[in-house]
């Protein structure tokens, strides 16, 4: 690690970003399996780019795919899932894109570590708070039949732990509220935070 000498680069986020027109930080939601954080993200995304954001996702099952496809289930590999996911986002945002990440990210230390690589000023969580019961009752994927039949072990919800953010910037309960509104608040939230001052 002493070898490694980080390359200054003559174009800085912040000419990115008024490049594209808008600041780059990353919006995380968190919340259980089948809570609607995927479909949220992907709406929000879908209004953001129409609006002239540049935007990159970042979803679970898709990252478990391609670059974390080594990893299992264990509390070590998801820290270290996390951990690359938080780099990642951290690289685009320096990019000057928008992150969506979407990840169930159970635990409150994790989020805490994520936060701290991306950066508290360069974060917004956003909390998808449905019941496991509702969630179980959708079980869109699956997954919840199987935890409970014992084929998942360490399955979030059932015999491992979600701990809800007790502050988060943004709760949406997609039980109560129609997806439609859930997402305009989203993004009428980031509207302010995507600004920039293009004279500076």
């Amino acid at each position: 690690m002493n070898n490694i000498i980080p390359h200054t680069f003559h174009v800085t986020r912040e000419d990115r970003n008024k490049l594209k027109g808008h600041a780059s930080f990353v919006v995380w939601f968190t919340g259980l399996s089948g809570s609607g954080k995927s479909t949220l993200a992907n709406m929000v995304e879908k209004r953001l780019f129409e609006k002239g954001v540049h935007t990159f996702s970042l979803d679970g099952d898709n990252v478990r795919g391609g670059l974390n496809k080594n990893l299992g289930f264990s509390r070590e590999d998801r820290e270290e899932n996390l951990r690359r996911i938080a780099e990642v986002a951290k690289l685009i945002v320096d990019s000057g894109s928008l992150v969506i990440a979407s990840f169930i990210s159970p635990l409150a230390s994790d989020r805490a570590f994520v936060k701290d690589i991306i950066g508290v000023q360069d974060f917004v969580e956003v909390f998808v708070n449905t019941p496991l019961e509702i969630c179980e009752q959708r079980d869109v994927k699956g997954l919840y039949k199987k935890a409970r039949a014992g084929e998942i072990k360490n399955f979030t919800g059932i015999d491992a732990p979600y701990e809800a953010p007790r502050f988060s910037d943004i709760e949406v309960k997609t039980d109560l509220e129609d997806l439609e509104l859930s997402v305009e608040r989203i993004v009428n939230y980031l509207n302010t935070k995507l600004e920039i001052n293009r004279n500076e």
